[in-house]
């Protein structure tokens, strides 16, 4: 478990970051949080939809783009936690059909949007970057922290870094290098002083925050019920163990200590029963309550995971996590986060699960 007292340890560390990777962030002018009219619909309230990691360069995923009701959601809210498309077109075109079919779209970017295989004329990942936020504020879509009908929304911006792995260590088989299992090292470019191999990725994009921090206290101010999102996972307990996963490292590739300190200055160390963070990156749909704060993760992911997992995808997303002042039941079935709701986490255990014992007994 974390302890969240590195919120003041931390501190002086993240002062001195963020002067150090917050050059080149595009800054605005300090303002109240925009409050945007209320997206009621006829009888009902306010109702808001999360998805995560659309992957829409898959065409079946883009089909179910398309197939949504331009109807049904006209009153909506829908919160996308990163992943939409490593191609800009088709990120272009997945957001403007999502934007035709709700009032409000909220986003903040994955890591396979910052991919930069086929887009030859970006520098790096950070000029993609600086492009997607710009076609969002051409289609209307929101990148910062918004009060709407009450509620306030809060996106986050954050990468991964290595140490946030804190849990033991699968031994005693051949696992791939981090390089070799995550395209990331690959596909995404960045700039001399940032690297995936320590935290100045995490450093940098935690800084990325920093602009809205007057708004986001006016935000906690002026609603008594806020819902944050990222793209990385925030805390480990919301990844199965290692002796669960195909690939035991993914943990090393996933989430940030500072987005998780920054959850908590938001909801509270303690969080509270209107707490919610929405996530996305590892593709395993969780709902879950940790110290206080409802953690959800809702992935259309990849058409063969759907294929293959309990969970699906196609018939119960978007999820609506919000619904006339109070936030929805959770999602069921949610095979992980069910799981974990009644057996203990046993990190220390590094026994393999068979169906990953047999995967690496054929390596």
């Amino acid at each position: 478990m974390i302890s969240y007292l590195s919120l003041s340890s931390n501190y002086l560390s993240e002062k001195i970051a963020f002067k150090k990777y917050s050059r080149g962030i595009k800054r605005g002018c300090v303002q109240r949080p925009q409050t945007l009219p209320a997206a009621t619909r006829d009888g009902f309230g306010l109702r808001v939809f999360v998805l995560s990691d659309l992957h829409t360069d898959y065409p079946e995923n883009m089909a179910w783009v398309r197939s949504l009701s331009t109807k049904r959601h006209s009153k909506d809210v829908l919160l996308v936690a990163g992943d939409v498309s490593e191609i800009y077109d088709n990120f272009v075109l997945t957001m403007s059909l999502l934007k035709e079919r709700f009032k409000y779209v909220f986003y903040v970017p994955g890591n396979h949007d910052l991919w930069c295989r086929w887009e030859r004329e970006y520098l790096d990942s950070l000029e993609k970057l600086n492009k997607l936020l710009d076609a969002c504020r051409q289609l209307g879509i929101e990148t910062n922290p918004v009060v709407v009908d009450g509620l306030g929304i809060v996106p986050l911006f954050s990468w991964y870094h290595e140490s946030f792995d804190r849990e033991e260590d699968i031994i005693g088989i051949r696992i791939p290098s981090l390089d070799m299992a995550c395209k990331d090292f690959h596909a995404c470019k960045w700039p001399g002083n940032l690297s995936n191999r320590d935290t100045s990725l995490a450093l940098y994009f935690d800084a990325m925050n920093e602009k809205n921090q007057h708004t986001v206290k006016q935000v906690q101010r002026t609603c008594s019920q806020i819902i944050t999102f990222s793209h990385f996972v925030p805390r480990q307990e919301l990844c199965p163990e290692k002796r669960m996963l195909f690939y035991p490292n993914l943990p090393k590739i996933i989430g940030s200590d500072l987005l998780e300190d920054r959850i908590r200055s938001i909801h509270g160390v303690e969080g509270g029963s209107f707490a919610c963070h929405v996530f996305g990156h590892t593709h395993f749909c969780w709902d879950a309550i940790v110290d206080g704060i409802r953690y959800v993760q809702a992935p259309l992911a990849y058409p063969r995971e759907r294929r293959r997992r309990i969970n699906g995808g196609e018939t119960w997303l978007p999820f609506c996590i919000y619904l006339d002042g109070d936030f929805a039941a959770r999602i069921s079935p949610c095979h992980w986060s069910d799981y974990y709701a009644v057996n203990p986490r046993t990190p220390g255990n590094t026994q393999l699960a068979p169906w990953v014992a047999r995967f690496y007994n054929l390596i």
